[in-house]
């Protein structure tokens, strides 16, 4: 039986990898274990694992990093533990390949201590932009430690080969996210307000905004911005928290004030959950912020995304994704084009340019199929 080592560093990742490890699940000639990091053993990240457990996944250990909100200095001592605990996990495990997913720094650190062991690679999400975070460089340097690529697209295919990668490597998955959107059994919305405590007598904005890490101390103008424009808005809005970068503090101060002051009006959860978050997106009138998923999972739902910024710029864009800079008159104007019933019914023959919710099983069956030999680990690079 082959035997999978598969990073998850937060909430995020996790709900992508879920039709993955289900369908290993089901497949007699794949095991899997998970090394679990990041935000999910954070107090203030909302300690996620908590999910992983009630899923029963197996978990082959834990590597727990110090807070990264206050410095950059602090992302590079997390980045330093996270390397440290996963080759002493590698040291006495006994793992066929390693699997990785998206950008974030805690996934580049544990692939970089993977390489030392010559344990083959398989990276998710490949071959994407975004010039306003680090994340960027992180996710192109992957590209070049990683064995094997699964794309969420042609395009992002085309760049993983421009960047010297063997064809025969590279597979166009799809986004695996769509999969839960298209497959999964999502809680309804009685469930959903009952378990959170919203109402949904009218649908709310979902808001998910993270630093822009290429934009070192400007999270609270912009931050700040974001809610001016919700307020002038005046629609019900739920706040999810943002990812663990640095300033990530500075907004969740500024969001929780928002919630005091429109108290009945604004909702804050720091993880809702893999299926439960699909569900909410399902519920919601607009999603409004910079995440990845406003760009990713969103066009499954045809739901409008208001987007924010530099953080996803580069990144392949659905019909449904209004771009704005991050001042507080242009987030209300691309709000309330977004919330248009004009616009949302513009949307309903909108194409998926991120698959079709099949990943899993292209995914899957490369993973449990590709020889583990010589030519897989020894990489050559491919002048184009």
């Amino acid at each position: 039986m082959r035997r999978l080592l598969i990073t998850t560093a937060g909430r995020s990742d996790y709900g992508i990898y879920r039709p993955i490890l289900d369908r290993i699940e089901v497949e007699p000639a794949i095991d899997y274990a998970l090394l679990v990091t990041g935000q999910h053993l954070s107090s203030s990240g909302g300690g996620t694992v908590c999910e992983i457990e009630r899923d029963g996944r197996p978990i082959a250990g834990r590597v727990a990093l110090p807070e990264t909100f206050s410095s950059p200095a602090a992302v590079a001592g997390a980045m330093a533990a996270a390397i440290a605990g996963t080759g002493a996990l590698l040291a006495c495990g006994n793992f066929d390949m390693a699997v990785m997913l998206g950008d974030r720094f805690e996934m580049f650190a544990t692939m970089a201590a993977c390489v030392p062991f010559n344990i083959p690679i398989a990276h998710i999400h490949g071959g994407e932009i975004s010039f306003g975070a680090i994340d960027d460089a992180f996710r192109h340097a992957m590209t070049k430690m990683a064995h094997l690529h699964f794309a969420a697209n042609e395009e992002y295919a085309r760049r993983i080969q421009q960047m010297g990668e063997e064809s025969w490597r590279v597979t166009v998955s799809g986004a695996p996210a769509l999969d839960s959107i298209i497959k999964a059994d999502l809680p309804d919305r009685s469930k959903l307000s009952r378990q959170f405590g919203i109402p949904f007598n009218e649908a709310p904005l979902l808001v998910t905004f993270h630093p822009v890490t290429r934009q070192f101390g400007d999270a609270e103008r912009q931050t700040s911005a974001l809610l001016r424009a919700l307020e002038a808005v005046d629609l019900p809005v739920v706040l999810t928290a943002p990812n663990a970068d640095v300033e990530s503090d500075v907004i969740r101060a500024l969001f929780a004030d928002f919630v005091q002051r429109r108290a009945g009006r604004a909702w804050f959860t720091e993880s809702f959950g893999a299926l439960n978050y699909l569900a909410m997106l399902r519920e919601s009138r607009a999603v409004v912020g910079n995440s990845s998923s406003g760009i990713i999972e969103t066009p499954g739902f045809k739901l409008p995304t208001v987007n924010i910024g530099d953080r996803q710029m580069g990144r392949i864009r659905g019909a449904n994704v209004i771009d704005c800079e991050a001042n507080a008159g242009a987030i209300e104007v691309a709000i309330r084009k977004a919330i248009d019933p004009v616009f949302r019914a513009s949307l309903e023959r909108m194409v998926n340019p991120y698959g079709n919710g099949n990943a899993a099983d292209r995914i899957v069956s490369t993973l449990r199929d590709v020889p583990i030999d010589d030519r897989l680990v020894g990489k050559i690079f491919v002048d184009r």
